[in-house]
């Protein structure tokens, strides 16, 4: 976006607020360690590990949307004042620049910790929290960082990740028992957010709109869609939870389906965490698609 607030802009209107800044670098206010994580699956990544000893801190407001995220000055100054940094590049454009600007000394890039890396901003998924097992080593790295700059907790921080590894270990395996018998089902959403949920339990994701759903639907892809509606018996179109359903459900009414919510977990949820959000998603999946016997 042309408007949107760039870090080097940004820096010269806050230079003198970098150096009349009360806190230093790292500083919560009540010595503890301090975290700032670009949005909501990061943030509960850092809480369930950081536990009482860390102030979490998130970039996107909640009810906001991560994609189109623009930073304000105070926001850019706490790049260099947490303890650790925890994004997923590519994104978010804003806190890319931010980050390459500012270049905080302890950041984890959470597709890098995941073993995502190699593909292109522009071509690649960037929801892979949807596969719970790719969260686990992001637990993992910010157990270890957290302890490099907190050592006297790092037995805790270590711990707590164990814990939440085991919680996404028993989630994966819910997701793979309750979808076994859906080996292959289509699985027709708004847009193309759930690549990896449906790459690791044997879904073909079909998106209305593409990876952006800011791209508007061509008339020849809801063709397309009809098609495979039909072709493959499908129930249920899906759309999410923070765009708007008309598409979807204009589609779902010409071909007299239903509809239903997957939450991408892009913001916090209105009920619970990201376990109880996916356990939802698992539902909705569960009821709605055109599973075998």
């Amino acid at each position: 976006m042309t408007d949107r607030l760039r870090p080097a802009a940004a820096l010269v209107a806050v230079a003198g607020l970098l150096g009349a800044a009360a806190c230093t670098p790292g500083d919560t206010g009540d010595g503890g360690t301090s975290v700032l994580a670009s949005f909501y699956p990061l943030v509960f990544v850092a809480e369930e590990v950081g536990g009482p000893e860390v102030e979490v801190e998130s970039l996107t407001p909640a009810g906001g949307d991560p994609h189109s995220l623009e930073l304000s000055p105070a926001q850019i100054m706490q790049l260099d004042q947490a303890d650790l940094v925890v994004y997923s590049a590519g994104l978010q454009a804003a806190v890319d620049e931010a980050i390459a600007t500012q270049a905080p000394e302890d950041v984890i890039d959470a597709m890098a910790a995941a073993g995502l890396t190699g593909d292109t901003a522009e071509s690649r998924d960037p929801h892979f929290w949807l596969d719970p097992t790719l969260l686990e080593p992001v637990a993992t790295e910010v157990a270890e960082q957290l302890g490099a700059a907190d050592p006297d907790h790092a037995q805790e921080y270590a711990a707590r990740a164990e814990e939440l590894v085991a919680e996404l270990a028993e989630l994966d395996q819910h997701y793979s028992d309750e979808l076994a018998a859906c080996q292959g089902a289509v699985l027709i959403t708004s847009h193309e957010a759930f690549g990896y949920l449906a790459d690791r339990y044997g879904l073909q994701q079909e998106g209305i709109a593409g990876i952006d759903p800011e791209v508007e639907t061509s008339p020849a892809r809801v063709r397309e869609v009809g098609e495979l509606v039909r072709d493959h018996e499908v129930r249920t179109l899906y759309f999410e939870t923070i765009a708007s359903p008309r598409v979807t459900e204009q589609l779902a009414a010409e071909l007299d389906v239903d509809t239903a919510v997957l939450d991408p977990l892009e913001s916090p949820p209105a009920e619970g965490d990201y376990l109880t959000a996916m356990t939802a998603n698992l539902e909705a999946l569960t009821s709605g698609l055109t599973c075998g016997d």
